[in-house]
């Protein structure tokens, strides 16, 4: 990975701000909604504690039967049309029945719908009608009662029967409409409101589930309550829709409307409610639109609170952006739980506020993390460009010969001077390149020194030698014992002064390379010719020359290339066996010529083949007595022709395994400026 890349990651930790800023936004708004929710459940306590003290009238505890109101006329005809509205809050009345109970200003409405596929049927006079399906129904006026027997044989009109004496103020007589087909039967009749019927019973009989056929099951009726609205609305706090409910769930009360900030003028946008409902609003509940006018409410908080714990929940709000809090709490009297007291305030300030905090963070960070990262990638960029600067400085600051390149020797190493840590590596390089440069140098030029030094005491060796032999031919000859010692001191004494000639021989090559002179000649003809003179060395070796048609010029120094296959020719015909072959090919590239020397022998050790063409490397065995010392100079000269031609000196084995192959590409010599 490079550099910029883990720079820039590094640069991504800087997200750790936004991420830490988001959970210090959520967190706030958290607070500030359980801020809010303890405020409103505190209200909701006062307004509580106050309908139970001014003595507001309230349900007596249990269920009861609820009376919606009536919007639309009711006709008694036994069809259940009119009470569509109305079926969502029906309520169950034994295991087969559902009761609907509506007003109007003059009456109060009964439907029941019995589900009852095998009937038994009687009229309302039959003695056997208790044993037959029938309704009972119990009427209820403060602690006096009257019952009545509702049955049929046929669909139609019917009266329901008094089964009790007269009451004050409750009906002798009660017409009611009875419909069935294959499901079961219904009932619809109506009582007037002037009876005052406080509490209503009503058992549905049947003889396949057996029973009390004079059983029912007696609750009182609650209905909506305008005197207790206005109660509520003088207790209630401004901007808030409360409402009391019975502890079964039914509206007893309400008043106020929920207004979200009705005097806020800023609206949030779909992406801010996005925002706030999937990044902050963890705890939000999904809204529910029936709620607005619903007779029963059974929510979570009401729940809880009828059984005399409050709590606050909150909901989506209805218009886009805001949230409903909803407190409940019970309203209690002589320790019973009378009712429920809802409190609803919708807000759009708390996601406003939130969303505002969250943006501005947001922008904050961004701005943060754009600034960092570019000062980071700027830096990383500059250092990058010094650190590769420096890398190609040091690639091209030695030849291949290991000599120090001229423009390291003109000045300092690139970077050197700069003050922080890549000056210091870059000092440390120019520091290493130095002593190398140095050390090369002195390998380059020990041979000079050695054949120099080894000149002198050769020479007083090779004049001690002679004078001990006419010395001892003066007195007599040389004795037998002492004739071989002295041979072979000559002969270790002619093997050092071939050896320091051939030193001396290299260090003028060198010279003599660099200051040769180019020429234009046919390269053709150079290698023809060198090629004439190496048949006749060459032996009982095959030896062929393969060159172009057309005649090669070139811009170069002939006699150094000539002297360059001789020292290839030379090393080939050491290692190629009497009966071998060798083959000198001459090709025209792009921009030049190649010369190539291929020999039948052993194959080249894969480590050495590219060092071969370095100083003082040979692969021929040690030489025995009389033969000529090999310093392995040779192919080094030829490296530093094929240098001085523009080109390289090349070793490898070759496809078939027969032998190997000496390659020099060769691409002229500059041509001097006018």
């Amino acid at each position: 990975m490079t550099l910029r890349r883990k720079l820039l990651l590094v640069a991504l930790c800087t997200l750790a701000l936004p991420v830490a800023g988001w959970l210090y936004v959520r967190q706030m708004e958290n607070l500030l909604r359980d801020g809010q929710a303890q405020a409103l459940t505190a209200s909701a306590r006062a307004v509580a504690r106050s309908l139970a003290v001014t003595g507001a009238t309230l349900p007596e505890g249990g269920e009861g039967w609820y009376v919606q109101n009536a919007d639309t006329p009711i006709t008694v005809d036994g069809y259940g049309d009119d009470w569509a509205p109305l079926t969502p809050w029906s309520e169950p009345v034994g295991t087969r029945g559902k009761l609907l109970l509506a007003r109007d200003a003059s009456w109060l409405y009964l439907w029941l719908d019995v589900r009852d596929s095998r009937r038994t049927r009687a009229e309302v006079d039959d003695p056997l009608v208790l044993r037959a399906d029938h309704v009972m129904l119990t009427l209820a006026r403060g602690s006096a009662q009257r019952r009545y027997l509702l049955a049929s044989a046929a669909p139609g009109p019917i009266s329901a029967r008094p089964l009790d004496p007269p009451v004050d103020g409750l009906p002798d007589l009660l017409t009611a409409q009875w419909q069935e087909d294959g499901s079961g039967y219904r009932i619809e009749l109506r009582i007037p409101r002037a009876a005052g019927v406080s509490a209503l019973g009503i058992g549905v009989f049947d003889p396949a589930d057996g029973g009390d056929p004079l059983a029912v099951e007696q609750r009182p009726l609650l209905a909506y309550s305008r005197t207790l609205s206005a109660e509520l609305a003088q207790l209630a706090p401004d901007d808030v829709h409360a409402r009391v409910l019975s502890p079964d769930g039914w509206l007893l009360a309400q008043s106020g409307r929920r207004d979200a900030d009705r005097n806020q003028d800023v609206q949030p946008g779909w992406f801010a409610a996005l925002i706030y409902r999937s990044l902050l609003a963890d705890r939000v509940q999904a809204s529910q639109p029936w709620m607005q006018d619903a007779p029963r409410l059974l929510t979570d908080e009401v729940t809880r609170a009828r059984h005399g714990t409050p709590a606050a929940v909150w909901r989506d709000g209805e218009t886009r952006a805001s949230v409903v809090l909803d407190a409940a709490v019970p309203i209690e009297r002589a320790g019973q739980v009378r009712g429920v007291l809802l409190l609803e305030q919708a807000s759009r300030a708390v996601p406003l506020l939130a969303n505002r905090a969250l943006f501005g963070l947001l922008l904050t960070s961004f701005a943060v993390l754009l600034v960092a990262g570019g000062i980071l990638l700027a830096f990383a960029t500059r250092l990058s460009l010094r650190l590769g600067k420096l890398r190609d400085a040091a690639e091209r600051a030695q030849a291949a010969d290991g000599r120090l390149d001229g423009l390291f020797r003109q000045g300092r190493f690139p970077l050197a001077d700069a003050p922080d840590e890549v000056g210091d590596l870059a000092r440390s390089f120019e520091k290493l390149f130095e002593a190398v440069g140095g050390y090369t140098d002195y390998l380059r030029t020990l041979a000079s020194k050695l054949s120099h030094e080894l000149n002198t005491p050769l020479a007083i060796v090779k004049s001690s030698l002679d004078n001990l032999e006419h010395a001892l031919d003066a007195e007599g000859g040389v004795p037998a014992g002492a004739a071989p010692y002295l041979d072979r001191a000559r002969d270790g004494t002619a093997r050092l002064g071939m050896l320091v000639r051939a030193m001396s021989e290299a260090s003028r090559m060198e010279r003599a390379i660099a200051a040769s002179e180019p020429e234009d000649v046919d390269l053709r003809d150079v290698v023809r010719g060198c090629a004439d003179s190496y048949r006749v060395l060459a032996g009982t070796r095959r030896f062929d020359c393969v060159l172009p048609a057309a005649p090669l010029p070139f811009h170069g120094a002939p006699e150094l290339i000539a002297q360059a296959l001789d020292k290839l020719f030379d090393n080939a015909l050491s290692f190629t066996p009497a009966d071998g072959w060798l083959r000198l090919e001459l090709h025209a590239i792009d921009g030049g010529a190649q010369i190539t020397l291929a020999n039948q022998g052993p194959l080249l050790p894969e480590a050495m083949q590219a060092r071969l063409f370095d100083s003082l490397v040979s692969l021929r065995d040690k030489a025995t007595p009389g033969d000529a010392p090999h310093l392995g100079l040779g192919l080094y000269v030829v490296r530093l022709v094929a240098e001085r031609h523009g080109g390289v000196a090349l070793a490898r084995n070759l496809d078939d395994g027969s032998g190997v192959a000496f390659t020099l590409q060769l691409f002229g010599m500059p041509r001097p400026r006018l």
